[in-house]
Formats: C-alpha cells, structure tokens, sequence
C-alpha cells in the first residue's frame, strides 16, 4: 500500500474545488460535544434508527414527508413501549396508511428498541452511552449496533451517528474513492481489515489536523470530482 497522504494535501485539493478555505469550511457538518449528545432522548435515537432504516433503498424525500406520520404511528419512538412490539401492533402499523407498510422495516423497530434498552441499563441511556464510546474506534460502534441492532449495517449506522451529531465518518462513494486516492484502501472497505485501515487513517487525519472525523470524512468526500 502507498504512504498514506496528508490530511493537508487532502484538504488543499478540497479547498480548490469548493471555493477556498472559508468556502469549505462552511461546507462541514455540525458537531455535537459529548454533553450535548448525551442529553439526547432515547426515544430521538430510536425515531433516528426507524427513519434510516426505511430511508434506506428508498427516495428519502417521502419518508421525510410521511415523518409526522410515522411519529404518530408509533407514538413517539419510546424504546421501552417498542422493545415489547405485539404481533396486534404489528397488524396495526401494516394497515396504517401515515407510514410506508414494509413488514421487514417495521421488524427493525423492536428490535432497535431492545438494544436501546440494554444500553440504557447499563449507562444511564443510551445516549450516554452512544456520547462516551471514543472517537478512535468508531468502527468499534458501528460493529455493536450492527451485531445488536436491527438494520443498521452499512452506511445506516454510519448517518445516524452524522445526523444525531456524533463525530463520525462515512464511507460514502466519494469517501472511498477518496481513501483509495490516499493509500488507505484498495477498494470499498468492507472486511475487518480494510476497516481497521480506514479506522487507522482517519485516526492519524485526526492527530496530524486535529479535525474532528465528521469534518475529515466531509473533506475527503469533497476533494473528489462529482460525477
């Protein structure tokens, strides 16, 4: 594999394309400090994890218009209420017409929920315990939420963390070609190693700018042509 490039180059070029640094930096994603992402509900997770899930696969625009729908449907997202989904909830959300009827995503909620729960049992709320887990092993969260949760694998886990204001990478089309550019990768991260690989680099991204990764990840996804 080739040295890995600085994060500087990397910018550099990212500046270029987006009209300069000021420009760019304008471009990055809000991040929240752990005491503000620790006093999030667990019922905003679990809405966050149930409108990635149906988002994915699908045009995002109408679950963003269906969204109050689904807040009423399942009344507010409290993962102790949806940890115990009953099969009478079940037939109930498949003939609600505020939501988008895909039994397989409705199956993601319970589950959702539980993981929720069990973190919550353990550090206060999930939140908690979603704010403590450090930044250099962020692939670390994705593998729990994957192994614990319900459809979260992918860039789902990775945009929930994004959007809930986590500082997070993700490994989106450009992002990776981007990582391939750098010398981290040879191809689309997917193995444990490649994802060690890119845990590694954006760790190092980190040390040599002092970045958070959400604004490394925006950077590198930046620096690439749009197709």
């Amino acid at each position: 594999m080739a040295k890995l490039s600085s994060f500087a180059s990397i910018k550099k070029i990212a500046e270029q394309r987006n009209g300069g640094a000021k420009a760019l930096e304008a471009l990055m994603p809000p991040v929240k400090t752990p005491r503000a992402l620790a006093r999030i509900s667990d019922d905003r997770w679990l809405a966050q994890m149930t409108k990635g899930v149906f988002q994915a696969g699908f045009n995002w625009s109408v679950i963003e218009k269906k969204w109050d729908g689904f807040e009423e449907a399942f009344e507010g997202f409290d993962p102790n209420r949806w940890a115990h989904m009953s099969d009478d909830d079940m037939d109930r959300l498949l003939k609600d017409t505020r939501i988008v009827r895909n039994a397989q995503k409705i199956n993601s909620v319970p589950g959702n929920a539980q993981m929720l729960v069990d973190l919550a049992k353990e550090h206060g709320s999930a939140a908690k315990a979603f704010a403590n887990w450090p930044n250099e092993d962020f692939i670390g969260l994705l593998e729990y939420i994957k192994k614990h949760g319900s459809r979260l694998g992918g860039t789902t886990g990775q945009y929930l963390f994004r959007i809930m204001g986590k500082d997070a990478f993700v490994i989106s089309r450009d992002v990776t070609a981007a990582l391939i550019r750098a010398g981290v990768v040879d191809k689309a991260p997917t193995s444990k190693r490649a994802l060690a690989a890119v845990q590694q680099a954006f760790n190092d991204w980190h040390e040599e700018s002092g970045a958070p990764l959400s604004h490394i990840s925006r950077t590198l996804s930046l620096s690439i042509d749009a197709a």
